[in-house]
């Protein structure tokens, strides 16, 4: 029996859920048009990333099979092609239907068509003033070869009768202009650049005759193969080299033609011809090709007028067992704190971090870092700890896909600063999320050593749901000194005593614990795994999953992206239950609890189960010890799974289906918002200090993130 289906699309699954938000009349009409673009950039990425990489694989091996579906790379391509069809004609549907609702309150993006005669001719003359002068047309014939079409960007393809003679042209258009034209006379509404070039084009070609014309997007294969063998040891041909890997990444081959409504046949066999494309790799779309203006058209639009559009203005609140107006370091060296993003602020690891860069007895700060905000307040204490005298290291990974420039650009600040940077390893990726402040007090080194399962990004830390894990107790921190000797020596097998590393010791802990439940469940004791991650696909521990509910486990996970275990199946799935939230932020953090309520394990994590994680990536798992936090982590997954509202359960057949309730409706995001504001307000009002109400709180059962 198959238990497991393609990850490939599994993954546009899930990028359909995002589309149901964009469709979902209940979530506000402009948070709907942000989950349209949204889904549309996230099929860019999947297209360069994912389909270039069966791309390449189709040409080198066509005959690997896919062990989770049956399939060879072109019949995976074939079917994503399929599917994506399906999901184009959805998302026509849906913007036109967002922008007609947006038309009635004059935001809307405005087709030529319905302009007045005054609009017409404002259009025509900003035609001829403001873009015709930008434009570069290129007549393709045996002197002007085709051109090369750069990623993602967009162009007019023309066909034109001149003097007789047939030609093709393209123009680009040109993304150094302003995108978004507002058109007088119609309230906030617009024309994007693309629409008036394709409109009033003509006016270009005066002495021609346009007998077709389109607009084209093509996307390129951008999974680039590292070659490390030409990397130099030293750090900055290091990053030379990625400087110039970068550049690579707008000349691999199509994988993807966009068409904007229609196309003449002619021009489409000749598009495909010379972009080397079959016909199944071209898909129409009656809405705009590139949809990233939403976001920009909403920072623009009268406040007075997007406001109740917009989700109610949600602040991240304070973390209750950290007191703001003390310092950090010795609350933590009382007590674990976790914080829960974003319904709580990222500033209290902030604070605790610019409190090292600054504390005479901090000797030390140590850290990893995959992703980061841009101008971001890490690197700034980061330099300020090393300018205050401070041994600062940092673990910089250059190939976090799309923020490598970023990164290259952190790294050359921290290290004019002082910093010592390490960079990541021949074939794998440092993805794990920790800081290690070592902190010298009366000739004894002690240790606060902070986990977490998303970036070191305070922009993200806003929009994704994330545990950061902050603790002074020694075994962590002696684990964490181990960990950052080991990453200096290139040591990827070092031994730990609690923490679950990858690739050496995380997916052997996972499978044990698992084992665990397992003989539990043959001794007829209570045996439970519940599990929360972003995206499942490691085979070994699917088949060690079903291989659990066989015995009769019960196993309850969110996932909120690409699930390849199929669940629900009689006699190897039955006890598994799986669901996926999409909504208003992003489900990011990752979970791991095995046992039932007596003598539960719980871990947070920067891994999910996918096999380039658990084997090809640093990764790093730590155990939660405090029982007052475990009970916390304990409810907030109760109350996800409780969610019947933007939840929706995996199905044997791999799709999702709405979750049907008696209950009262329930948002977890909305839920999770609402209770952070409400222990706030507790706890301002509480004449019994801030300690005695946390301590009251949690004994109830009363604090939920």
């Amino acid at each position: 029996m198959k238990i497991t289906q393609n990850r490939e699309i599994s993954w546009l699954q899930f990028n359909k859920r995002v589309l149901e938000e964009a469709a979902d009349p209940r979530v506000p009409l402009l948070e709907r048009a942000k989950f349209l673009s949204i889904f549309t950039s996230n099929l860019d990425e999947f297209y360069m990333i994912r389909c270039g990489s069966l791309y390449d694989l189709s040409l080198i091996d066509n005959t690997k099979i896919d062990k989770k579906s049956g399939m060879i790379p072109s019949e995976q391509l074939d079917a994503i092609f399929a599917e994506s069809n399906n999901l184009y004609k959805i998302r026509d549907n849906v913007y036109k239907d967002i922008n007609h609702t947006l038309n009635a309150l004059h935001l809307s993006c405005v087709s030529y068509k319905t302009l007045s005669k005054g609009q017409e001719k404002f259009v025509k003359d900003y035609f001829d003033t403001d873009i015709a002068p930008l434009l570069s047309p290129q007549i393709i014939d045996s002197h002007h070869p085709f051109p090369h079409l750069v990623n993602k960007a967009q162009y007019l393809f023309l066909e034109i009768n001149e003097d007789g003679n047939k030609h093709f042209a393209l123009i680009p258009v040109p993304d150094f202009a302003n995108r978004i034209v507002y058109i007088p006379n119609y309230g906030h509404c617009y024309m994007l650049i693309e629409q008036i070039m394709f409109h009033c084009i003509e006016r270009l070609f005066k002495n021609c005759k346009v007998l077709n014309k389109t607009i084209v997007r093509i996307t390129r294969n951008a999974d680039i193969n590292l070659n490390e063998d030409q990397i130099d040891d030293d750090d900055d041909d290091y990053r030379e080299y990625m400087k110039h890997i970068l550049k690579k990444r707008n000349r691999l081959a199509p994988i993807r033609l966009e068409i904007y409504k229609e196309i003449h046949s002619d021009s489409l066999e000749y598009l495909c011809s010379h972009l080397s494309l079959r016909k199944e790799q071209v898909f129409k779309s009656k809405c705009p090709l590139e949809l990233s203006h939403i976001f920009k058209m909403i920072d623009l639009a009268p406040t007075i007028d997007k406001t109740p559009l917009l989700y109610k203005t949600f602040t991240p609140q304070s973390n209750p067992l950290l007191t703001p107006e003390l310092p950090c370091i010795p609350q933590i060296m009382d007590h674990d704190v976790l914080l829960f993003y974003p319904y709580q602020s990222m500033d209290g690891f902030l604070k605790l971090l610019k409190e090292a860069s600054e504390d005479k007895h901090v000797v030390s700060i140590k850290i990893t870092i995959y992703r980061l905000a841009k101008h971001s307040k890490i690197v700034r204490y980061l330099c300020r700890a090393a300018e205050n005298g401070k041994n600062v290291t940092v673990l910089m990974e250059l190939k976090a896909r799309f923020d490598e420039q970023n990164n290259i650009s952190a790294a050359e600040e921290l290290e004019e600063s002082g910093c010592h940077i390490l960079y990541g390893f021949e074939n794998y990726k440092v993805h794990s999320k920790i800081c290690l402040i070592t902190y010298k007090d009366k000739n004894e080194f002690k240790y606060i050593t902070q986990i977490g399962t998303g970036n070191y990004n305070e922009k993200t830390s806003k929009m994704y749901t994330d545990l950061s894990y902050i603790t002074s107790r020694k075994e962590i921190g002696k684990d964490a000194v181990t960990f950052f000797q080991n990453m200096s020596m290139s040591n990827l097998e070092g031994q730990y005593q609690h923490l679950w590393v990858a690739p050496s010791n995380l997916k052997s802990s996972i499978l044990k614990e698992i084992d665990n439940q397992i003989n539990l469940a043959k001794q007829h004791q209570p045996a439970r795994i519940r599990i929360k991650m972003n995206s499942f696909t490691d085979l070994d521990i699917i088949h060690k999953i079903s291989e659990a509910s066989m015995a009769g486990v019960k196993i309850e996970m969110i996932i909120r992206g690409i699930c390849c275990l199929l669940p629900g199946l009689e006699n190897a799935t039955e006890n598994i239950t799986i669901r996926s939230i999409v909504g208003r932020y992003l489900e990011h953090s990752r979970i791991y609890c095995f046992g039932d309520e007596k003598d539960i394990k719980i871990y947070i994590a920067s891994a999910d189960c996918m096999t380039r994680n658990t084997e090809k990536r640093v990764e790093i798992g730590c155990p939660i010890q405090d029982e007052k936090l475990k009970n916390q982590i304990l409810e907030y997954f109760t109350l996800l799974m409780s969610d019947n509202i933007k939840a929706r359960e995996l199905c044997s057949d791999g799709h999702y289906k709405q979750i049907i309730s008696q209950e009262a409706p329930l948002n977890s995001q909305e839920e999770c918002m609402h209770l952070a504001i409400q222990i706030t307000q507790e706890i301002k009002k509480s004449e019994k200090g801030l300690f005695q109400h946390i301590i009251k709180s949690l004994r109830k059962g009363a604090y939920a993130p």
